[in-house]
């Protein structure tokens, strides 16, 4: 493992930790899920498994630690390294869109989508510790996330890819795509 890429995981964690700290709760003391972007972020740049799995698990304690939905520490422990697994498969299986204007968003917006229904269906069903239904907190909390995360990604992804390429990093750039090389 590159020393250096795990400094820049820590340092996406350390970020989408502050931002979920300061996000404020909306509806039942549901906060957007910052922490997903970075999380997302950190899987497009990096998307080999053992930096998925670091970081998954890394967001998913840090999430745990700052929640405040009762049941959600257990339920970020699971739900942000299932999530991480489910999109480096669909970052996988897409290669040659995550790279695209779009593609890093909407995967941000999906990921956020396919979180938000596990960590939802392990609070309402599993802990029980909610007293609401799936589906209006999925409508008040889940698809703004997911529109907060799309707009997020699609103002943080270039900027970051455009940092890298200028660093010493070089596993964020696709060996295929001529328009995010080196030196360009």
């Amino acid at each position: 493992m590159n020393t250096r890429v795990l400094v820049m995981l820590s340092l996406f964690v350390g970020i989408g930790a502050v931002l979920h700290a300061i996000v404020p709760p909306f509806f039942l003391g549901m906060r957007p899920d910052m922490m997903l972007a970075m999380m997302f972020l950190g899987i497009l740049l990096f998307p080999k498994l053992p930096y998925v799995l670091i970081l998954s698990i890394a967001t998913g304690f840090i999430s745990a630690l700052t929640t405040t939905v009762p049941g959600g520490q257990l339920a970020n422990l699971i739900d942000k390294p299932v999530t991480g697994l489910l999109v480096f498969g669909i970052v996988l299986l897409i290669r040659p869109l995550r790279h695209s204007k779009w593609g890093a968003p909407a995967l941000a917006a999906v990921g956020t989508i396919i979180s938000g229904t596990i960590f939802l269906s392990l609070v309402l069903y599993v802990i029980g510790l909610m007293k609401a239904s799936f589906s209006v907190m999925f409508l008040t909390v889940v698809l703004p996330t997911a529109a907060l995360n799309l707009a997020f990604m699609a103002i943080i992804y270039p900027i970051a890819v455009s940092i890298l390429r200028r660093s010493s990093i070089n596993e964020v750039l696709p060996v295929s795509s001529p328009s995010i090389s080196k030196g360009n």
